[in-house]
């Protein structure tokens, strides 16, 4: 089975491709039941996800996800709680 094939597959795949998606929309669109849940295990899986806000069209405030590149310090510190045993 092809990592695409999956719900999770197909919305990692929707994140590396630029998309940045709301819960709703991760809901809507993957049919994942929690979204937070879902990004949370991506995260640990090693992918850097970016929870950001964005205003919608009635001004409201809504989380939205996209993939990004770690900065330097991000993975310094996690090289140095490996070391230590944190992790």
């Amino acid at each position: 089975m092809s990592v695409t094939t999956t719900k999770t597959g197909r919305f990692l795949s929707a994140l590396q491709s630029g998309e940045s998606l709301s819960p709703a929309q991760i809901r809507a669109r993957f049919g994942l039941a929690n979204p937070k849940a879902t990004v949370t295990d991506l995260r640990f899986q090693g992918h850097a996800i970016y929870t950001n806000s964005k205003r919608n069209s009635k001004g409201e405030s809504v989380t939205v996800y996209r993939m990004g590149k770690p900065s330097r310090a991000v993975v310094a510190a996690g090289y140095k709680a490996l070391a230590r045993g944190l992790v």
